[in-house]
């Protein structure tokens, strides 16, 4: 192995070993809310960062596509908040919430991960839907039929989400609340003592749905009931869950499935009538269901990269508004519709041609928002160039150099990055870097001497041997036509 061979190996270990050790993240958590100009944390701190580090290597925060949050004051290297966060409207119900960022470094680059937690408070009320609940109830309802009422939401999530419901008065009817599979309840209204319509034809009561935060926060919703003749049997599900797929770009019309229900009684009290609850949010606009046949088919748009999942209340009623309800989960299935977009966190216009192999040009950043293989991302350039791609993970990609450069032979380069996911059909975006190349002084003069005597060469110092004659003397001598095919320009040094 020569010693430039070895030479290059030490600076690719040290290099990669140097990579290696700048790379760390920190997490943090912090409730929503918090007023602008907060303390996050001190990251200077907890990356173990001295304060001129981060001036000279001209610190600043990457967030990709994310509106700024988060801001960093270099001069005490802490976080701060940069804009009032509010957890509903950046994450919903997805839990946890977190603010994904890169703090990057120059000279030498350098990046580091930060996760910020946004913690919930309770600072949203449950909601019902709808103004009013309404029942037409047959006074021969035998006592423990059962009517589904609607849920309430609260844009909260765990213990401040909603937690209970209550019913005043509890003369004729008890609640009944069951905990489902997704972490919503179910909440029936039991009949517990026989109508009369001659004694009592309307009933009105309240029900309310309370969180479990601190302070609690509470909704309620009204419900009139009026009291009617011969409908004794509600409705039953052959099915309690319903589970099918769709992909995301679906045609609307799509059929999804078919909910079925059973009814005992005869005539028009058994007739079924299907309804999507107004408590499935904002799947109501996405979905629809035939009342009379229970199929149900794509109304809108899905988009995976949004949602994934989706839980549709169906319920299932009669005439005298007895009713039950099922539920049909849909899953969005992924396809490949997103191309790759490739991000520059940080790049250097110019390079010195002495710069040693291994030396980082430019850190890219590249997001896919497709999932499974139609995610997955890899990166080329251009061949027959000294510079190659290094992989850090899955995101992140660093340009670097590969070879030896020479201003003289190549003054520019214009390096074309693309990335392709392993999506089929394949998808791919590609970006263009421009690349100076400073000079060094590696070059020394060169004398180009004339003599009226172009026939007498005494001595000279050419490119190549193999154009070199020796007169009877042992004094080097060219011919005519090999002084003509030799360029001097391209010489060391030349002599006559």
């Amino acid at each position: 192995m020569s010693d430039r061979t070895m030479e290059r190996q030490v600076l690719l270990f040290i290099w990669f070993l140097s990579l290696s050790s700048a790379l760390g993240q920190v997490s943090y958590s912090i409730p929503e809310e918090m007023a602008k100009g907060s303390l996050v944390g001190n990251i200077a701190q907890d990356l173990g960062l001295d304060l001129k580090r981060l001036k000279s290597g001209k610190a600043r925060i990457y967030t990709g596509d994310i509106a700024e949050y988060i801001e960093l004051n270099k001069e005490r290297g802490v976080l701060l908040i940069k804009e009032r966060i509010d957890r509903e409207a950046l994450c919903g119900q997805t839990t946890p919430c977190a603010l994904h960022l890169q703090i990057t470094l120059e000279n030498p680059m350098e990046f580091y991960s930060v996760t910020i937690e946004i913690v919930d408070v309770n600072d949203n009320s449950p909601v019902f839907a709808v103004k009013e609940i309404k029942f037409d109830i047959s006074e021969s309802s035998l006592t423990g039929a059962k009517f589904v009422l609607e849920t309430a939401v609260d844009d909260d999530v765990g213990l401040n989400g909603v937690q209970s419901y209550f019913l005043h008065p509890a003369d004729h009817f008890i609640l009944k609340t069951q905990d489902m599979p997704d972490g919503s309840k179910n909440v029936e209204m039991i009949l517990q003592k026989p109508l009369d319509r001659e004694k009592q034809e309307h009933i009105s009561l309240l029900l309310t749905a309370v969180d479990g935060g601190n302070p609690q926060m509470s909704g309620t919703i009204p419900i009139v009931i009026t009291i009617e003749d011969a409908n004794d049997n509600a409705p039953v599900c052959y099915l309690p869950v319903y589970k099918t797929s769709v992909a995301e770009n679906s045609p609307k019309g799509t059929i999804l499935t078919a909910v079925q229900a059973s009814d005992a009684d005869q005539g028009q009290n058994g007739k079924i009538e299907y309804h999507i609850s107004k408590s499935s949010g904002g799947a109501t606009n996405l979905f629809e269901i035939d009342r009379d046949e229970g199929v149900l088919r794509l109304s809108g748009d899905t988009d995976y990269e949004r949602i994934k999942h989706y839980q549709i209340d169906v319920q299932a009623r009669d005439p005298g508004r007895h009713s039950d309800t099922c539920k049909v989960i849909v899953d969005v299935i992924d396809v490949n519709d997103n191309k790759p977009v490739i991000n520059i966190m940080s790049k250097s216009n110019t390079l010195s041609e002495d710069s040693k192999p291994g030396t980082a040009v430019t850190m890219l950043n590249v997001q896919d928002s497709d999932s499974g293989e139609n995610g997955k991302v890899q990166c080329s350039i251009n061949d027959n160039i000294p510079f190659k791609l290094k992989s850090t993970n899955n995101k992140f990609f660093s340009l670097v150099t590969d070879g030896d450069l020479d201003r003289e032979r190549e003054s520019e380069y214009n390096i074309s990055v693309t990335c392709t996911d392993e999506g089929v059909p394949s998808l791919s975006s590609s970006v263009t870097l421009s690349l100076q190349i400073s000079d060094v002084n590696d070059n020394a003069p060169v004398f180009r001497t004339t003599d009226s005597r172009k026939s007498d060469l005494k001595y000279i110092r050419p490119c190549s041997e193999s154009i070199i004659s020796l007169d009877s003397s042992g004094t080097q001598t060219l011919t005519h036509a090999q002084r003509e095919r030799l360029n001097f320009d391209d010489c060391d040094d030349q002599y006559r």
